[in-house]
């Protein structure tokens, strides 16, 4: 019975444990939010609180146990695949959460995802398992001091004034990669030099200790290092670099006071590096002023590469001007009683001296001048040679006008009348179209060309009533004044003064010598003008292009700016026409600064003329403060112009011997001098692009690479004798290129801007002739060429001209003609004249006249050279025969029969010619050449020839 009772509850127990593990009536519980900790480069997470999931069916076996977590994912979405959570214990709910792998800080530094418990079910299939809610998790990864301080920059400069103390120079700074606070701060920075005076703070700013001295140490250099607050040291310590200057002085700063200029360089800048130093005074206005004085190269700049006529022809300018100040001459002999001035150049500089100095132009060239179209040019200076500073007018003090011009002419039936003066900084013209009927018009133009004593060129332009003036290649627009004061009639009588203007018909006295003679109020000039005049010209007719005068009389030279669109705001530039004055003007020193440094000097010239340049450079300031703005002394200084690249002009294919039979020279058209000259400059070069932007620079800048302006020709000894001698020119070939030729007795020469291949032509036309029967042997002339102005000059080629005369037709004694048929062999004549150009050589020995002469005293001094021979042997054989006495009969001597003395009467003259004469063919007998002792300096051979073998001497 208690066997049966004992299995009853036995099976009690087990139906009753059975039906409880298919009750899984509760879910796991876990908290609902934890907070994580995971170090960085780790994946344990430590969770606050501990991850324990429970179960209220616990202790029931699967239904009471918890079998696992699951992790979702977070507001990042990337929870779920960096974390995971495991179960530590079954029957406690213990669980842990790990990363999959290690996490970086720096990369992310918090994380956040979801997780959730669930059960083990009904049996170990985890049938009908139970789930708990989600809990979220936060999890924020410790950063580990892994990363070293790096400083931003590994050198720091900085620049301070000496004496002073400063609370910071320089800032240095580090950053460091940790994601921490902790350990990417930079704790503190160290100067690790030793025995500096600065000190840097935990902020990473330097300071100095002391006043700095430039002169006991003008560059400091130390190292500083920078630590975190892990005490991690900077991985590579910057380098600080301080530069003490001295006490602040407001100037210019990098002022160079030498500069210099190679030719054909284009533009260059002055002041590369030149800056304003202001000693941090505040202004609102600077203003600088750069000149470049010029005044003493050529006529106020680089102009005098060529001559005024030079130029004209390069730049095409309209032909048919009339020279009213010529050079004095028989021709034009008004100029010869005024002084003249040395110039650069090849034109001449005339000086009136306010008084008796006027030039009165003839009628002869005036007629030539009619019309009321004309340009009148000239080169005008004021106040004489020595120049003074132009000085104010006081209130006044009104001075009369001084005329440089003045001019009557006729127009067909009537006359017109002008003159050109100037009065005080006015330049005006008086024109009266008609002076019987029309009224004068004066036109006047206000200039500071006209009183700065400087070297300007005027050119009036007259289309009446349409008047153009250019000053320097610049136009300058007039006012017209219609003058209704009482003005002298001029008498209808043509007329043209220079330097002055004439009193009224009723005044007028007789000019003596063209001045003023001094002492004689009877004669008197109204305006006489004082100063310097050049190249006065006037072409009648239609007026030169604009193009024409910029080219003509435009500055090659001077100062420019470089880029105007890097000009800042606010900042304005000036140039004169002249280029010789830039103003800069602005109100912000760093963009002055750079306005500064772009200031140029230009010269579109290829041959600049070398010399030096003052340059002065001047700076006002304008402060908020005006009492005490800051004041800059004036600075001065040159540009130097290199010599330039010289070109070498090379004459060739002449010479040095011509020549020919005296009957050619003796023709209507002599004898061309040079047939094959060739010119050849070695100087070759491209256009200067550069020098195009320049006024007048496109046309001259590549015209002097190739261009000559005159050779001569001169006859070398004594000057040619026009009456039976003469040089002879193509005058076609001259007209037609528009050069010039002066052909005197002394010299022929061809002046002219041109090119080689012209002068070429025109040389090869030059001919030598011969009046008929002239006794004349020889002349010789000498070449040369130049370019620019005469300052480059070719080589001197000299030609030397032979005339051959016949032999028939000179008279000669018949023993001196029998002596020279003796020493002329015919088979020689043609290689006894090598190096001349010998035409068709005939049996009739053709021998040059020189010769003739040289043969004559030959003879002569052969006749008393024998008997003088003969006669010192026999003295010498006597006294021989005396001294020996007793010699044997069969002794040697000296035989003196074979002893002939030969003078060649052809010697001298091939030697003079350069030509080894031989005498008697190949050399196939030996040759013993035995010079007296009292003859030794004569041109003269005693010859002694050996008959091969016999030792027989044979005579010639």
């Amino acid at each position: 019975m208690d066997r049966m009772n004992f299995l009853s509850f036995l099976l009690l127990c087990l139906t009753s444990v059975a039906i409880g593990n298919k009750a899984n009536k509760h879910k796991p519980w876990i908290e609902t939010e934890y907070q994580g900790i995971v170090m960085e480069n780790d994946n344990t997470v430590l969770l606050n609180p501990p991850l324990f999931a429970l179960d209220k069916d616990a202790p029931l076996h699967y239904a009471g146990e918890i079998c696992g977590f699951r992790v979702h994912n977070g507001p990042s979405g990337s929870g779920s695949v960096q974390f995971e959570a495991v179960v530590l214990d079954r029957s406690t709910g213990e669980g842990l959460v790990r990363s999959k792998e290690p996490l970086d800080c720096e990369s992310q530094r918090e994380h956040s995802f979801t997780i959730q418990a669930y059960d083990c079910g009904e049996g170990p299939d985890g049938v009908n398992s139970k789930k708990s809610h989600k809990a979220t998790v936060h999890v924020r990864v410790n950063d580990v001091n892994e990363f070293s301080p790096v400083f931003v920059e590994r050198r720091y400069e900085a620049s301070v004034s000496e004496g002073r103390l400063f609370d910071r120079i320089v800032r240095v700074e580090a950053l460091d990669a940790d994601c921490s606070p902790q350990y990417s701060q930079i704790c503190f920075y160290d100067i690790i030099t030793p025995n500096v005076p600065f000190a840097i703070d935990n902020d990473g700013n330097i300071k100095n200790t002391e006043p700095l001295d430039s002169k006991r140490q003008r560059v400091h250099t130390f190292w500083v290092t920078a630590f975190d607050c892990g005490k991690n040291r900077a991985q590579a310590d910057a380098q600080v670099v301080v530069t003490v200057k001295p006490s602040c002085k407001p100037g210019w700063i990098g002022w160079t006071k030498r500069v210099e200029y190679t030719p054909g360089s284009g533009s260059i800048p002055l002041f590369p590096s030149l800056h304003l130093e202001t000693c941090e005074e505040t202004v609102w206005n600077i203003q600088a002023t750069v000149e470049l004085q010029t005044g003493h190269i050529g006529k106020g700049c680089d102009r005098d590469s060529y001559s005024d006529r030079s130029v004209r022809r390069l730049c095409g300018a309209v032909r048919g001007e009339v020279d009213l100040l010529p050079p004095p001459s028989p021709a034009a002999n008004w100029t010869s009683a005024l002084p003249t001035l040395p110039s650069s150049d090849s034109s001449l500089i005339f000086s009136f001296n306010g008084s008796n100095h006027v030039a009165v132009v003839p009628d002869s060239v005036v007629s030539a001048l009619s019309g009321d179209h004309f340009t009148l040019q000239l080169w005008m200076r004021r106040g004489g040679a020595n120049i003074q500073p132009a000085t104010t007018q006081t209130r006044g003090s009104r001075k009369e006008e001084e005329t440089i011009v003045c001019s009557t002419v006729r127009n067909d039936d009537s006359f017109s009348h002008y003159s050109l003066s100037v009065h005080g900084c006015r330049l005006s013209l008086f024109y009266w179209p008609d002076v019987s009927a029309a009224r004068p018009v004066k036109f006047l133009w206000k200039l500071e060309q006209v009183c700065d004593s400087e070297w300007h060129h005027l050119s009036l332009s007259v289309q009446f009533p349409s008047v153009t003036l250019y000053v320097d290649g610049v136009t300058f627009d007039p006012a017209l004044i219609h003058d209704n004061g009482a003005i002298p009639n001029p008498a209808p009588r043509q007329r043209m003064f220079i330097g002055a203007c004439w009193e009224p018909e009723e005044k007028q006295k007789e000019i003596l010598n063209n001045t003023i003679p001094e002492g004689k109020d009877s004669v008197k000039y109204v305006g006489s003008y004082h100063g310097l005049l050049s190249g006065v010209t006037v072409r009648p007719g239609s007026v030169e292009p604009h193009s024409v005068v910029e080219c003509l009389y435009a500055c090659r030279e001077g100062l420019d700016f470089g880029d105007l669109e890097t000009l800042g705001s606010g900042m304005k530039v000036h140039v004169n026409p002249s280029q010789s004055v830039l103003v800069l003007e602005g109100d912000d020193i760093e963009s002055f600064n750079r306005a500064v440094q772009q200031v140029t000097y230009r010269n579109s010239l290829r041959f600049a003329t070398p010399g030096v340049r003052p340059l002065k450079l001047t700076t006002s300031l304008r402060c908020f403060n005006e009492e005490s703005c800051l004041s800059l002394k004036q600075l001065e200084g040159y540009l130097v112009v290199l010599q330039p690249d010289a070109p070498q002009i090379s004459l060739s294919g002449v010479g040095p011997h011509l020549a020919r039979p005296a009957p050619e020279f003796e023709g209507p058209r002599g004898v061309p001098l040079f047939p094959e000259l060739r010119i050849v400059c070695s100087l070759s070069h491209a256009v200067n692009t550069a020098a195009q932007g320049m006024e007048g620079g496109a046309l001259m800048s590549d015209a002097v690479a190739h261009t000559l302006d005159g050779c001569e020709v001169q006859p070398l000894g004594e000057e040619l004798n026009p009456e039976r001698e003469e040089l002879l020119v193509d005058m076609d070939v001259v007209r037609e290129r528009g050069l010039e030729i002066i052909n005197t007795t002394a010299y022929i020469a061809i002046t002219g801007a041109e090119s080689i291949s012209v002068y070429e032509d025109v040389l090869r036309s030059v001919r030598y002739r011969l009046a008929k029967g002239s006794a004349r042997f020889e002349r010789r002339f000498r070449l040369s060429c130049s370019e620019m102005n005469g300052r480059y000059t070719s080589n001197e080629l000299t030609l030397e001209v032979n005339f051959l005369h016949s032999l028939d037709s000179l008279y000669h004694p018949s023993h001196l003609l029998a002596s020279q048929q003796q020493f002329l062999h015919p088979s020689h004549h043609a290689g006894e004249l090598s190096g001349h150009t010998l035409p068709n050589p005939h049996r009739n020995s053709v021998v040059p006249g020189a010769a003739t002469v040289i043969i004559m005293v030959c003879v002569g001094f052969l006749v008393v050279m024998v008997i003088l021979g003969v006669f010192r042997i026999r003295s010498i054989h006597r006294r021989g025969e005396g001294a020996r006495g007793g010699a044997k009969e069969g002794s040697s001597q000296w035989d003196d029969s074979a002893l002939t003395i030969i003078v060649n009467p052809m010697e001298s003259y091939e030697s003079r010619m350069g030509i080894s004469a031989d005498t008697e063919g190949e050399g196939e007998e030996d040759e013993e050449v035995a010079e007296s002792p009292d003859d030794a300096s004569d041109d003269q051979r005693i010859i002694i020839k050996k008959e091969g073998r016999d030792g027989n001497a044979r005579r010639y």
